[in-house]
């Protein structure tokens, strides 16, 4: 018997108005190697005749169709059918390779203490298509271990993974559920990659396991490598609604918690917004003065990157108070947008090699 098989997978697909996506998201989900897979599918209303080709997969999968609500309250809905060892959701226009599933599996097994594994993805494009990228970008370095003190310092610094390239221990998973439905709409796996991190180690694979699509509808990712500050702001809301829940879970796990979380990447989103849009800004509390301080508190902490590292965060926080506009926009595109910088990628990625610690119990 090979590692892991004693273990069943659930697999839920979320979908609205992806039915033309949402065949390859089911094929892959049933065409998985490893012996137990449950695959459900939560159908949140759609409008585009999703429910109607579903009904062609209704001995293969278990359906729930439901008004829209949501991605938390799809997320939740399939959850509620789980009754496996490990879950793993998969959003509509994503895919998983066939060995994934017994990947993870296999990884749960061997280190029982886990609660959430994540693995790398491919690109792809609206035809399914290779785009040749990789995500995480290769420069950044994915965490593993008991990272519970990285994510209530700065955890939108962390590499965590996109939904569908992640996969969560069952019995751990329902300490955290079911997900905040008003706050999460969508955007629903920052709930969960986040808050799972207090609740046990994880393990980062290096390998690709599945492929996340970029089709020019896709309810978060950019679509082009330029700013898109309304988009920027949404993330800070998120970050908001994010780090509430986190200090609501530290305290109730009694674990040491900081009074304001601090992530570099927050606060230069709030720089950005704040400095290019400062009518539209979402905090009102903001100061450029303010942002540059916590900016240094918040490297301070960062106790995953050297030195070097910090001084640039910092250095560029300085600029970009004191920059005119335009060249506090050419400056944020620079810090968004690893592609805008590829020499300077090669650089960050020597200062961070090696850097994410690894426990004993996930090597």
């Amino acid at each position: 018997m090979s590692a892991g098989a004693e273990l069943s997978v659930d697999i839920v697909i979320d979908n609205y108005n992806y039915g033309r996506f949402l065949p390859d998201a089911i094929e892959s989900a049933c065409a998985q190697t490893h012996e137990k897979v449950t695959v459900t599918v939560v159908d949140d209303g759609s409008s585009d005749g999703s429910q109607q080709l579903l009904a062609a997969y209704a001995e293969r999968v278990d359906l729930v169709l439901k008004e829209n609500g949501g991605q938390a309250s799809a997320l939740n809905a399939g959850f509620a059918r789980c009754q496996g060892d490990v879950v793993m959701f998969l959003d509509a226009d994503d895919t998983l390779d066939p060995g994934a599933a017994a990947e993870v599996a296999a990884t749960f097994a061997a280190a029982p203490e886990v609660v959430k594994v994540q693995f790398r993805t491919e690109v792809i494009d609206a035809e399914g298509r290779p785009t040749g990228a990789i995500k995480p970008a290769a420069h950044l370095p994915m965490p593993s271990g008991d990272v519970s003190k990285d994510e209530l310092a700065s955890p939108y610094d962390l590499v965590w993974m996109a939904t569908s390239a992640n996969a969560f221990r069952t019995s751990a998973l329902r300490r955290i559920m079911p997900i905040p439905e008003e706050e999460f709409r969508t955007c629903a796996d920052w709930y969960l990659v986040h808050l799972m991190a207090l609740i046990g180690p994880v393990v980062s694979l290096d390998s690709v396991a599945g492929a996340y699509r970029v089709h020019g509808e896709n309810n978060y990712e950019p679509q082009a490598a330029d700013l898109d500050i309304a988009h920027l702001r949404e993330t800070i809301r998120y970050s908001q609604a994010t780090s509430a829940q986190l200090l609501s879970l530290a305290t109730e796990l009694g674990l040491p918690r900081p009074e304001r979380i601090l992530s570099i990447a927050d606060l230069a989103n709030r720089m950005i917004s704040l400095r290019l849009e400062p009518a539209a800004h979402p905090d009102r509390d903001d100061r450029t003065g303010r942002l540059v301080a916590d900016a240094a508190r918040a490297a301070r902490r960062r106790t995953n990157v050297p030195a070097p590292m910090k001084l640039i965060f910092v250095a560029w926080f300085a600029a970009m108070a004191i920059a005119p506009r335009p060249l506090a926009r050419r400056l944020a595109l620079w810090f968004l947008f690893p592609q805008r910088r590829p020499a300077a990628n090669r650089l960050l990625g020597l200062l961070q090699r090696g850097e994410p610690r690894q426990s004993a119990a996930t090597t």
